[in-house]
């Protein structure tokens, strides 16, 4: 029988139909020894294409999905979709195996999970980014702007030229939330800064595109950039590149991304999906899932801005001083943040 990695492909090859390939898959990656489904509490994790070595969005769920196998002993299995159209067929695999909790990771899998969800409402369902209103879901979502207004005055605070930077990912809803918030915490700093966004795509590829994040962002530092924000998935190692190539900031987001070029790794902005994901299997063990939505912002830790070895000295004691406030005032409601998904 092929290893899983030539199974995976010749499935997204031309040589095999996509639903006899998704179907092998699933079988490859999910075949399970009589002792692990068990009484274990087994847990599902269905990452999208950027894996979980994406050192961003996928990587946090991974991490805290990881944990959760540590402290919690659950059994975990995760896979990685390299394709939108396998969400379903390995969703569905996880639930036709008996897993007593899976969780979807990305706004791409809202419609499978829905359908999913639907077909076996004895089981439950967690998704990252994006709500599905059925019982035996519970949908993860973020205050995004929340955490980038912050880091937008970090930015600000930062920047010797007036010009900063923003490189997103997809061009999506979201990832515009992102830039709106990057976008009003610089200018609460400084009115008449200038921020210059760019996008790497508008397709799901534009989240592993680390050439194109490089061009982008080699091109705003040559025209006067002094700090980029990178919310762009793995797409965001090329920012980094391009950082390190011309000595200047970058911004990371999702997990802590300050190790990757220490000195040039200004913050990372946090969005604690390790905590949602690792919180939600908790409470699924004990029996306490919940469907619904859940929200993480700055009130409750979710989303925050990073601070370690890696950046101590050049996020300055001022600078962070200035950020706190500002954290405090919206935690207080003294300040509203603009969000793109109430404007649009």
């Amino acid at each position: 029988m092929p290893r899983k990695k030539d199974m995976t492909r010749m499935c997204f090859g031309r040589s095999w139909s996509g639903l006899l390939c998704v179907a092998l898959l699933c079988l490859a990656g999910l075949g399970l020894s009589s002792v692990a489904m068990g009484a274990e509490f087994k847990v599902g994790l269905v990452l999208d294409r950027g894996g979980k070595d994406d050192k961003s969005f996928n990587a946090s769920a991974y991490e805290g999905a990881m944990r959760a196998k540590s402290k919690l002993g659950i059994f975990l299995k995760y896979v990685e979709a390299t394709d939108d159209n396998a969400f379903e067929p390995l969703l569905r695999a996880f639930a036709q195996r008996d897993f007593d909790l899976i969780i979807g990771i990305g706004f791409a899998q809202k419609e499978a999970i829905k359908k999913v969800a639907d077909q076996f409402p004895q089981k439950h369902f967690a998704l990252v980014d994006s709500i599905v209103d059925s019982p035996n879901v519970r949908s993860l979502m973020f205050e995004e702007h929340e955490g980038a207004y912050i880091i937008g005055s970090i930015a600000a605070l930062t920047s010797k030229t007036g010009k900063i930077g923003f490189i997103g990912g997809m061009d999506i809803p979201l990832i515009r939330r992102f830039e709106m918030g990057y976008t009003a915490g610089a200018k609460k700093i400084n009115p008449q800064i200038t921020v210059i966004a760019n996008f790497v795509g508008v397709t799901g590829e534009a989240w592993n595109n680390p050439p194109k994040g490089k061009e982008l962002a080699v091109t705003q530092y040559e025209g006067g950039v002094d700090v980029i924000f990178a919310a762009a998935g793995a797409s965001g190692m090329g920012v980094f590149d391009a950082a390190e190539e011309k000595k200047k900031f970058a911004i990371g987001v999702d997990s802590n991304q300050d190790w990757t070029k220490p000195g040039l790794i200004l913050t990372s902005m946090l969005k604690r999906i390790d905590e949602a994901v690792f919180t939600t299997i908790q409470e699924g063990q004990a029996g306490k899932f919940s469907g619904g939505v859940k929200r993480f912002g700055l009130a409750s830790r979710g989303v925050d801005y990073s601070f370690d070895q890696y950046n101590a000295k050049i996020l300055t004691e001022p600078v962070r001083k200035q950020a706190d406030e500002l954290k405090a005032e919206i935690i207080a409601g003294k300040i509203d943040v603009p969000d793109y998904y109430k404007k649009h």
